[in-house]
């Protein structure tokens, strides 16, 4: 099969390497920019609606959490939009239970952040630690397996922990930082559906090596058993507001005491070393043009901005070999091991099995009492 030509977007820097589905209009214009206008035009509330909407949620927060100990919940990860998630809390003198996910690849500076925050809010704080041998033996199962989304093992515990946490803490709404200024530009080829345990136990099955038994699974049927039974509803009011990132920078280390880590996600040593080394080394992806071109849609950056941020290098060079050193001896492997992972052909995450549609395993709901029973 033939290398297609390469092609850029005339109007951001997303391009057809790494990404199949990409497609363009007769200027030039991919589908990322026509698809952010859409999204912008009918959820992205900058005027009274968006302030309105903010405030007739609040006023319905502190209503239904009269008599509860916590008005919402919130999880941290000493990144930009939760921190700033925070400081609107404050602001709306709300009672949030502040959850943190501790992988075990938490840097100096995200732990700093996370008792920021918890400080700064006068909150309890769940932490929930993973069992670091669980989770290294799914890490290494993954790298092993050769599948691009690395990362739907810490999303999806964090999904099922919050999700589980507001309904025993009697908690109807969790605010969260996700935003459409700043992240809703990604490939589907770039990630992989992160409620989908099948594919996770698959993939464990097939190149783990130990049994688990604490990972906190999360399926489908569980998510329709929270949103339908408990009635758990998502909040982004991020998307109720203008969202200017260097702006929220500045806000935040003044107001809470927040360090800058330097790039998007690495408040994670893993996470970092995963976009800016696993990512472009093996799947020839560049994670930096999806964020960079989310900005470019948001009117935050010039394209010639962007193009310039990508013509740095992802790592400065000792950083990366102190990095993976690191990355490599916590997850147990030999350099050349490691190497040779690299250089193996990817898969896709559907040549091991998936959940796919909800009527392929469950075609026959319970009743209500008897789903109840599956999540006591």
């Amino acid at each position: 099969m033939s290398t297609p030509t390469y092609q850029q977007c005339t109007k951001t820097v997303m391009d057809n390497i790494a990404d199949p589905n990409i497609t363009f209009d007769k200027n030039g214009v991919c589908n990322y920019w026509h698809e952010y206008q859409k999204v912008a035009k009918n959820s992205l509330l900058h005027d009274e609606r968006g302030k309105i909407k903010w405030a007739n949620s609040i006023k319905e927060l502190k209503k239904l959490g009269k008599n509860n100990k916590y008005d919402c919940i919130i999880g941290v990860s000493g990144g930009v939009d939760s921190t700033y998630i925070a400081y609107m809390i404050k602001k709306a003198k709300l009672r949030p239970l502040v959850v943190h996910f501790d992988n075990g690849w938490n840097s100096e500076i995200a732990v700093h952040n996370i008792t920021k925050i918890v400080e700064y809010l006068d909150a309890d704080l769940h932490t929930l630690v993973i069992n670091w041998e669980e989770f290294r033996d799914l890490q290494r199962a993954y790298l092993k397996a050769g599948v691009v989304d690395i990362e739907v093992l810490t999303d999806h515990a964090i999904i099922g922990t919050l999700y589980r946490l507001a309904a025993k803490n009697n908690i109807k709404h969790v605010i969260s930082g996700t935003n459409y200024e700043t992240e809703l530009t990604l490939p589907k080829a770039w990630i992989f559906n992160k409620i989908d345990p099948i594919n996770i136990k698959d993939i464990h099955k097939k190149h783990g090596t130990i049994k688990l038994k604490t990972y906190p699974f999360f399926d489908i049927l569980k998510k329709k058993y929270y949103l339908n039974f408990k009635r758990l509803t998502f909040i982004m009011p991020i998307n109720w507001a203008p969202y200017n990132k260097e702006t929220v920078k500045e806000i935040i280390t003044k107001e809470i005491g927040w360090v800058d880590y330097g790039g998007k996600h690495h408040e994670s040593v893993f996470t970092k070393f995963y976009q800016n080394y696993i990512l472009p080394t093996k799947f020839n992806i560049d994670k930096r043009k999806a964020h960079l071109s989310n900005l470019i849609c948001a009117g935050q950056l010039t394209k010639e901005q962007a193009i310039k941020e990508l013509e740095l290098p992802l790592y400065k060079q000792e950083e990366l070999i102190q990095d993976k050193e690191y990355v490599i001896k916590k997850l147990g492997f030999t350099m050349a091991g490691f190497e040779k992972i690299m250089k193996e052909q990817p898969k896709s995450h559907t040549e091991y099995k998936t959940e796919g549609p909800i009527e392929n395993h469950y075609s026959i709901l319970k009743p209500a009492k008897a789903v109840y029973k599956l999540f006591k």
